[in-house]
């Protein structure tokens, strides 16, 4: 098996997470966050839709950890954003994480709004 390190060369991948936090670029950052290309800030959860519309034009994906457990996202904050345009994946917190830092790494046009575990 060969095994390649992976490189990025823009945006900040995820360095880690624990109990109520995560580690980007060496910074600890608690509660739920939204990175993308723009940079990382807080973000309101599951009721704050607006915050990725922001991102519209510079995503074509949002992949939404919620937390521990995956759970269903209400409609309309779905239906929100796929108005606008951006494709929406649900799945747990430590699983959108790895999904972000490998889409991020193929330059892929990707956001993380993640809600801590």
């Amino acid at each position: 098996m060969q095994i390649s390190e992976i490189t990025f060369d823009g945006p900040t991948p995820i360095d880690g997470y624990g109990p109520g936090f995560f580690r980007v670029a060496g910074k600890v950052h608690d509660g739920a966050i939204l990175l993308s290309a723009r940079g990382l800030v807080a973000w309101g959860g599951l009721d704050d839709s607006a915050a990725i519309l922001e991102l519209a034009a510079l995503i074509d994906v949002v992949l939404v950890g919620t937390g521990a457990e995956m759970q269903f996202l209400p409609p309309q904050f779905r239906a929100t954003l796929e108005a606008a345009g951006i494709g929406v994946e649900v799945m747990q917190t430590p699983s959108a994480c790895r999904t972000y830092n490998i889409l991020l790494s193929e330059g892929r046009r990707v956001a993380a709004a993640l809600i801590s575990i």
